[in-house]
């Protein structure tokens, strides 16, 4: 995509710049533009972000905001969750570099984009993980493709949904939020239209053109949103079905909220062992148990109680509840083993502690549901204030 840069910098500069920044037709087009890394959001982006978000705010001429991603394999997969492993495992938590202020900044985008004052638009296209859900799923507009690859994979990595997932994936019904969180599912652009993650899902080639069609748009300030839908909406869709909707009465069955995430397994394990049962029903379950198996046992416990009780906060406050069990998943949890197995020596064999589901106390999940700072000094104390 031809853009400009946030700032004013040479062309050079401009090659290198991790947030690009247009107007076309008083639309501010913001991409994320670390296309070999997915568009995975640094701490530079982050506040890039946050700096163009005031400008555009400020700026009377600008209606909306459009956020896309640089390259054709996604929007943004997340977090750049390897700078985060090496933070903590020098000790580098505090400060402006540090792991934890990172956290801190990108809640404070992602609830910014929230509480936003002009229509946002996210063009959910390609990949769409972790870091780049919490943008996305805070527009106005979110568009999901044929291309979309949606997930919250958090707990394979011994970290739970965060960027406000607690809050936003409880639009859905429980037992489907559960399944979705827990095991880290990638969703298409059907399934994000079936569990309410998308507002339109078009063909992925529909996106290609669009900054032609929003030129030509009658942008009137008394009805923007309707004209940013009539730019990204497409004339005809394709009847899709989804694997979350085609599997929704095994999802109610298992996820009941009243179940641990060891009774879950407990009972995917006694179903599986009947052979008569029809083969897709099988696959299903046998991909659920390997998920649930193999991803940290404690996250998957904390994770469960973080999205039940999600359920009942506001956004801020769900947000201050996420940097509490983030801080302390980092500080003492599974996080940097997770890390370590998956994405750094990646020997896929990462040492959970404790290892299994039986052996997670009720007392070690209540303990990273507790926030480490008293209510008025923690670090997003003022966050809906």
């Amino acid at each position: 995509m031809n853009a400009t840069p946030a700032s004013v910098q040479t062309s050079q500069e401009a090659e290198r710049a991790e947030v690009l920044y247009r107007v076309v037709n008083r639309v501010a087009i913001v991409t994320l533009n670390r296309p070999a890394a997915l568009n995975a959001l640094s701490h530079a982006m982050v506040r890039d972000l946050a700096a163009v978000l005031e400008r555009v705010r400020a700026d009377d001429d600008i209606l909306a905001v459009v956020l896309n991603g640089a390259g054709p394999k996604g929007f943004c997969a997340g977090g750049d969750v390897r700078a985060l492993y090496q933070q903590a495992t020098r000790g580098e938590m505090l400060g402006v570099t540090g792991w934890r202020q990172f956290f801190v900044d990108e809640y404070r985008l992602d609830y910014a984009l929230h509480t936003f004052s002009k229509p946002v638009v996210a063009l959910l296209d390609g990949v769409t993980m972790g870091g780049g859900m919490g943008l996305g799923q805070a527009a106005t507009l979110r568009v999901a493709t044929s291309r979309t690859k949606i997930a919250m994979p958090e707990t394979r990595i011994g970290l739970l949904p965060d960027v406000g997932a607690t809050h936003f994936l409880a639009s859905m019904p429980t037992e489907i939020e559960l399944y979705v969180g827990l095991t880290g599912v990638t969703l298409s652009g059907a399934d994000a239209l079936y569990c309410g993650l998308a507002d339109i899902c078009v063909p992925g080639d529909w996106l290609d053109g669009f900054e032609a069609r929003l030129a030509q748009a009658p942008m009137h300030e008394g009805d923007v949103t309707g004209a940013l839908r009539r730019v990204f909406d497409a004339p005809c869709h394709v009847a899709q079905t989804g694997t979350l909707e085609a599997h929704a009465s095994l999802i109610a069955q298992y996820f009941e909220r009243r179940r641990t995430v060891e009774q879950v397994v407990q009972a995917l394990q006694t179903d599986f062992a009947d052979e008569a049962a029809p083969e897709q029903t099988q696959a299903w379950r046998k991909a659920t148990l390997d998920a649930l198996a193999h991803y940290s046992p404690t996250m998957l416990e904390v994770t469960r109680e973080a999205l039940l009780r999600g359920r009942q906060l506001t956004l801020a406050e769900s947000f201050r509840m996420e940097l509490g069990i983030v801080t302390r998943t980092i500080e003492e949890g599974d996080f940097r083993e997770g890390v370590r197995a998956h994405l750094v020596d990646k020997d896929r064999k990462p040492r959970w502690a404790p290892a299994t589901l039986p052996e997670v106390r009720a007392e070690r999940v209540l303990h990273f549901l507790a926030s480490p700072w008293r209510s008025g000094d923690h670090p997003l104390a003022d966050l809906g204030a």
